[in-house]
């Protein structure tokens, strides 16, 4: 199985980064940067074939991880993308500052559904894993429920506050709220709050490890993983220098890899023991040299045949090169597909032709 890990930054890239497994050591050997925004990102999703980055450009970029080569952009929304979430190989959804949810179909890249699901910003989203339900924050304080089947709001909560992360469990019988600090954690069947978790800072991101197991990590840089049901942290260690701006996660041979990433501008690769918990282990790390905003883990089992993908290189610019000098360098967007925009399911498309000229990276 191959995994990478792709992480966005301030400086208007995203970098990508093969793990490679060691007795002693892991490693992680750069094979890409992808530089097609105009501003800092904020989101990153993958799927078995392709990458989506947001960005405050207002854009959505895709990156085609088969032919390791950019394959245009997303171009619906009016504001910053604030979050983006695969679903299988079929779908990706978005959200943004204009409150849109939008579905999308990556066979052709239409936009099948674009909800206005906010009054204010949409600020995150999950899927359930059933593929059928969705769940939105935004800056009108509500928590919002999306039927995928036909688009439409099932459940409305005012939660009082503005929450900025929503979260489904691995197997979707829970979804836990971050408002500032605080994790609530809500009950499927219920759709009420069964119990609270107070993290001493603001937190920025989270990951399920387990059904029941929550890590947690904000504005410090301390990571700590909690038990949903005792409500307590059963584990928490130092992983960076400042913030921990994001945390993924994946499992290779029975081991949990915990992934962070930083302002520090580290990417770093922990092994934790979901059985005994005790400190984690770090495997290897590597220094980017960027400002780290966000995260995501890509894994594939197919073996991927189109050149480029390993020989460890830079597919778009040399990854060795510093962040600094990276930003200053213009990537063109290169639209391949039609994209079909759809503002309800009861309209008919607009098609807008997404073609652009192709031009040479210099």
């Amino acid at each position: 199985m191959l995994v990478e890990l792709i992480t966005g930054s301030y400086e208007q890239i995203a970098f990508g980064y093969r793990v490679c497994p060691g007795e002693k050591e892991w490693t992680l050997t750069p094979v890409f940067t992808h530089h097609a925004h105009t501003a800092s990102l904020s989101s990153v999703a993958s799927s078995e074939r392709f990458i989506a980055t947001g960005s405050k450009d207002e854009t959505i970029q895709l990156y085609d991880m088969k032919k390791r080569t950019e394959h245009g952009s997303l171009l619906h929304h009016d504001g910053s993308i604030s979050c983006l979430q695969f679903y299988g190989t079929s779908h990706l959804l978005s959200g943004g500052e204009d409150g849109l949810l939008c579905v999308w179909s990556t066979k052709k890249w239409e936009c099948l559904k674009s909800i206005k699901a906010h009054k204010g910003s949409l600020t995150a989203l999950s899927v359930h894993p059933s593929g059928k339900l969705a769940l939105s924050v935004g800056t009108d304080k509500t928590l919002r429920t999306w039927n995928l089947i036909d688009g439409r709001s099932a459940f409305i909560k005012n939660i009082k506050q503005n929450a900025h992360i929503v979260l489904w469990s691995p197997e979707g019988s829970k979804y836990v709220v971050v408002i500032n600090e605080k994790v609530d954690v809500y009950s499927l069947d219920t759709a009420s709050v069964i119990s609270t978790i107070r993290n001493p800072k603001r937190i920025s991101t989270i990951k399920f490890l387990k059904e029941n197991l929550l890590a947690v990590a904000g504005d410090e840089e301390t990571v700590r993983i909690y038990d949903l049901t005792s409500q307590k942290c059963v584990c928490e260690f130092t992983a960076h220098e400042t913030r921990v701006k994001a945390i993924d996660s994946f499992t290779t041979e029975d081991t949990c890899v915990v992934v962070t990433a930083s302002n520090d501008g580290f990417i770093k690769l922990w092994k934790v023991n979901l059985e005994v918990l005790d400190p984690p282990v770090l495997l290897g790390q590597v220094n980017t040299t960027a400002r780290l905003t966000c995260l995501s883990v890509w894994q594939s089992t197919a073996e991927l045949k189109d050149s480029g993908e390993h020989t460890g290189q830079a597919t778009t610019s040399q990854v060795s090169e510093d962040a600094s000098q990276l930003s200053k360098k213009k990537r063109m967007h290169i639209s391949s597909e039609e994209v079909v925009l759809q503002e309800d399911s009861g309209s008919k498309p607009e098609k807008k032709q997404g073609k652009k000229k192709k031009q040479k990276v210099q």
